[in-house]
């Protein structure tokens, strides 16, 4: 029988990217929360409220509220108007942000290499061909329940 994937592989993973990071974090005097919504912003651009950032992300809506106000006043990011909705608003990366993301998505392949360090090419294919076979599952559940 296989070993069961365990809690702790996830709590390992956040936190080795955590460390991941922790530098260029410092260095931009910026918090990892911060950091980590500025790069959802940049890489989900069909996502782009806090409410999105709540929910996809699992934070609390007050975390998220004080580091996106922290974002905005930094000049990272611009708050614009929700068509059709005056209520909403969307959250917009500015040029400021242009390369704080670019750094932030070469940590992030960087990060990617070293997970995958001494898995040969064919296991890794696999493995990506696996998570989207459990996503469309995954996805499939979550429609049967509404």
């Amino acid at each position: 029988m296989r070993k069961k994937v365990s809690i702790e592989f996830a709590h390992n993973f956040f936190q080795a990217y955590c460390i991941h990071c922790r530098a260029f974090c410092r260095e931009l005097r910026m918090p990892q929360t911060a950091f980590d919504i500025l790069m959802f912003l940049a890489n989900n651009p069909n996502y782009n409220t806090a409410k999105d950032i709540v929910e996809l992300r699992g934070l609390k809506a007050n975390l998220v509220s004080v580091n996106v106000e922290r974002l905005v006043q930094e000049g990272y990011l611009d708050r614009q108007d929700f068509p059709g909705d005056r209520r909403k608003t969307v959250l917009v990366c500015t040029e400021k942000a242009r390369p704080v993301v670019k750094k932030g998505q070469e940590l992030q392949s960087s990060f990617s290499e070293a997970i995958f360090r001494d898995v040969d090419p064919d296991a890794r294919e696999n493995f990506y061909r696996v998570m989207e076979t459990v996503e469309r599952n995954l996805n499939q559940i979550l429609k049967g329940s509404e």
